[in-house]
């Protein structure tokens, strides 16, 4: 049994007040009589045959899942100590710095001491899939001049071709997203090309945006001929069969996302948050995860497969850019070369 939150039965059950931090999408699936909350990034309708799988098991427990974007994620927990009992996110520094500062519960079990070591923060962060961020590009819009397969290809392609790709650019808004912000200082990390590239995006007119889903609706109705740095699972699931668009892997780099979880501190229901946890480290839950809900499993040698696949490192090191000074800073040369007049 699945229904949203929008009746007052629902209302009167979860009887809390409303969450100050802003939110996309809420749901109670089941009606048990035990409820965990989960807060996540991800769309319900993604994590739905999950959730299925997980309450066969537990039949007496209902799942709210609640939906934000990744700042919102991190500011219920942060800021807010909002009560939920794990948390998901795709924002990996945002995830570590709640970890950190102390914000997440300790876990140990079977399930995570089979987590590859890169895919897990001490006993507190846990990665739960491995995403490819890539490009996404028309082929008409491409037409007569091949698809670029590299950064430095990208650029040479937009420079030499300005009135061709005006308007027609898109990527995350890192002032606005907590992923696209994630995306574009792992790519200042990697390489010097980012930033030619990111100069050669502004004298476009680049479009911005806070959803990989919005950019591959952009290029499925020609709004788009190039879409930057977009979470490749739902590019692939939307784009499967269609003649036009094609996702394009790096091979200069091609970032690896690890989507991972947390046990906040502020949960009323910790174990339960351990339990729906351990399910999605199952085996049971890694193979729905990529076959149900097209999100990759973590696969070592998934990434031994692919050369040019490069995990963002699960490690304090994606805390730099956290700090306000240097988010400010980066912030203020990224809007400097893309955001221009």
């Amino acid at each position: 049994m699945r229904f949203t939150i929008l009746s007052a039965l629902a209302a009167l059950w979860l009887s809390a007040p409303a969450a100050a931090f802003e939110i996309e999408e809420e749901t109670i699936f089941g009606d048990g009589p035990v409820l965990i909350s989960v807060l996540s990034t991800t769309d319900t309708g993604v994590f739905a045959p999950l959730i299925a799988a997980y309450q066969a098991q537990n039949p007496d427990v209902s799942v709210r899942y609640v939906v934000a974007n990744s700042q919102e994620v991190y500011r219920a927990i942060h800021d807010e100590a909002a009560a939920f009992d794990l948390v998901i996110s795709s924002a990996m520094d945002l995830q570590m710095k709640l970890a950190n500062d102390g914000f997440g519960r300790a876990h140990d079990s079977d399930a995570v001491a089979a987590l590859p070591r890169w895919a897990r923060w001490r006993d507190q962060l846990f990665a739960v899939t491995q995403e490819p961020v890539v490009m996404v590009a028309s082929r008409a819009g491409f037409d007569g001049l091949g698809l670029p397969q590299t950064r430095a290809e990208l650029v040479q392609v937009l420079r030499d071709h300005p009135e061709r790709f005006a308007g027609r650019v898109g990527t995350y808004d890192p002032v606005r997203s907590g992923a696209g912000y994630l995306f574009a200082t792992q790519d200042a990390r990697q390489s010097d090309t980012s930033w030619r590239l990111a100069e050669v995006m502004g004298r476009l007119d680049p479009q911005l945006y806070t959803a990989s889903s919005d950019m591959i609706t952009a290029i499925q109705n020609g709004e788009l001929a190039l879409a930057y740095n977009v979470v490749g699972p739902y590019a692939q699931a939307r784009l499967a069969g269609d003649p036009d668009a094609v996702v394009i892997l790096p091979e200069d780099f091609t970032h690896v996302l690890l989507r991972t979880a947390l046990i906040p501190t502020s949960g009323e229901a910790p174990d339960l948050g351990r339990q729906f946890l351990d399910f999605l480290l199952s085996e049971a839950g890694q193979q729905l995860l990529s076959e149900a809900a097209g999100l990759p499993r973590i696969s070592a040698a998934d990434l031994a497969d692919g050369p040019a696949l490069r995990p963002i490192r699960l490690d304090p090191g994606l805390l730099v850019f956290v700090d306000p000074i240097m988010r400010r800073r980066f912030l203020d040369e990224w809007t400097a070369a893309v955001v221009q007049p």
